[in-house]
Formats: structure tokens, sequence, C-alpha cells
């Protein structure tokens, strides 16, 4: 489903709550696909599994292996950078290859300009609540096996079952939905 061309979307996390406003003209491929997670309750108890201060805080693999799976590979598009990666903005994460997006996102804590260079384009970003993002749990660090953060391969493939039982300090979104008020 195509998204509007601006939306809101509340995040309802442990921590507090935060609005994010999307923009299709920043980066259409992306923004349809958070769109489409948002409204599908794809991010509701969700773990913010990766939160490095200083740097960023990353969400988006679901706590459900059953539901997870189904995403792994549903690849989107790449888009241009037309937003960089500044404090306050939402893109989504990837690896090296091209069309490597599916469900996860960072929220930037500070200038993070390098990663515009990377393809990382920013769909949107914190209009409200950037404290809350800021308060997020991060003494976990780095993720497996370069820091004492979670696997991604073991969230993958256990979900909240692992990391309830050996992350117990991780933030996690309650709830996400789009605003009413769009």
């Amino acid at each position: 489903m195509t998204a509007p061309e601006t939306f809101q979307a509340r995040f309802e996390t442990t921590k507090g709550t935060f609005v994010v406003e999307a923009h299709r003209e920043w980066a259409p491929n992306g923004v349809d696909r958070f769109y489409n997670l948002v409204e599908n309750g794809f991010f509701d108890d969700v773990r913010f599994f990766r939160v490095i201060a200083g740097f960023m805080a990353q969400f988006g693999i679901n706590g459900d292996p059953a539901i997870q799976s189904g995403w792994r590979d549903a690849n989107i598009q790449d888009d241009p950078v037309v937003m960089g990666n500044t404090r306050g903005r939402i893109s989504f994460a990837q690896t090296s290859m091209p069309n490597s997006r599916s469900t996860q996102l960072f929220i930037n804590f500070g200038d993070n300009s390098r990663l515009d260079g990377m393809g990382f384009a920013a769909i949107g970003e914190i209009i409200s609540g950037m404290d809350v993002v800021d308060a997020l749990y991060s003494g976990y660090g780095e993720g497996a096996p370069g820091g004492n953060g979670p696997s991604q391969g073991r969230i993958q493939e256990e979900g909240n079952v692992y990391l309830e039982a050996e992350f117990t300090e991780l933030d996690y979104i309650e709830r996400a939905t789009i605003s009413s008020e769009n």
C-alpha cells in the first residue's frame, strides 16, 4: 500500500512515547514499507536491540520468529539519499548489498552524515519525544559477536524468548500506530 505523502507514527515504548513524521518525498520505497509495517502492527512488542550511545538506536526484528521469517528476505529497492542522517532522523538499516532494506530501522542520536554516502536514506524524523529515544537502555552496546548485545541471528530464530531471558534491560515498543490526526 502506498503511504500518504506525510504522516505521523506514534511509538509507545517502555520509556515513554515518541512520534515519527515520515515524508514520502524523502524515500518513497522506505516510507511505503514503514507505513505498512506500522499499519500491520509489526513493531508491537519489538525490542530496541542495538542501542549505541552517541550513535543510534536500532529496532525492527519482530519478537515472533514465525512473523519475522515472512519478512526476513522481503527486501525493498534502495531510495536515493535526499535527507541525511542527522539527530532525530530515522532510516532503514541495510547491508552492503544493494536493495537489502527490509524491516530494521535506526534513529540517529547525533550527526551521522557519514552514513549518507553509504546509501542510508532517512525516511522521517522524530518530531516529539526525542528525550524518550535518548533514554533507551544502551548498556549492552554493540551486538554479538563484536559486543555484549544480542545476536541478530538469534533474535531472528528465537525472538523475544531469547531477549527476555538474556537481555532483560532492553527497552521495547509496546505499540506503534499511525496517528489518527493525519
